[in-house]
């Protein structure tokens, strides 16, 4: 069981409904169910800010995964990238490089929805196609625990930040992301 602010999650294995499909798919291969907990909320508070507010969480808690994308000689190139809430993408700095592309940007809503089978809001790194690298910034690793999507908006995922190497084609990148000034 793991506890950030007033969240409590539940093993996984327990609760297997609060898992999109693909999520649930790895997390079995990989035999990470009793490693991980799930917790079930409202949708209309799945986005970052309205379920840090909800349950209390400093930012450093929560994780973001977005879906990147870019083009090199025609080829389109898809990434996912992991940061924690406290930061920046560094879109068109370090994404840009890992990815070999001109220019990155974020993947439109509707695509990202589809290319990954997941929930807008829930989307997360377990469970992505295949192919794709994940590029988590090396602060989420740090985190003894974090908040990810679930694959969908009703519930969130949270587990160790370091358990997120053990995922197929993740890759931890230091400065992958920059903080976000404080005012």
């Amino acid at each position: 069981m793991i506890t950030l602010g007033t969240l409590t999650g539940v093993p996984a294995s327990t609760r297997t409904d609060l898992l999109a499909a693909p999520t649930l798919a790895v997390l079995t291969d990989l035999g990470l169910l009793d490693d991980v907990a799930v917790v079930e909320i409202d949708p209309a508070i799945s986005d970052t800010a309205a379920t840090r507010e909800a349950f209390d969480l400093e930012q450093n808690w929560l994780a973001n995964c977005v879906i990147v994308g870019g083009r090199r000689e025609g080829l389109e190139k898809i990434a996912a990238c992991v940061i924690l809430a406290s930061t920046r993408a560094d879109v068109n700095g370090s994404l840009k490089r890992l990815l070999d592309v001109r220019k990155a940007s974020f993947l439109p809503m509707e695509q990202a929805v589809e290319l990954t089978s997941m929930e807008y809001g829930g989307i997360t790194p377990i469970g992505l196609p295949a192919a794709w690298p994940v590029y988590v910034d090396s602060r989420v690793g740090d985190e003894p625990a974090v908040i990810i999507g679930s694959g969908m908006r009703r519930s969130k995922i949270l587990l160790p930040g370091r358990l997120l190497e053990r995922l197929p084609g993740v890759q931890f990148v230091e400065g992958l992301a920059n903080p976000i000034p404080v005012d």
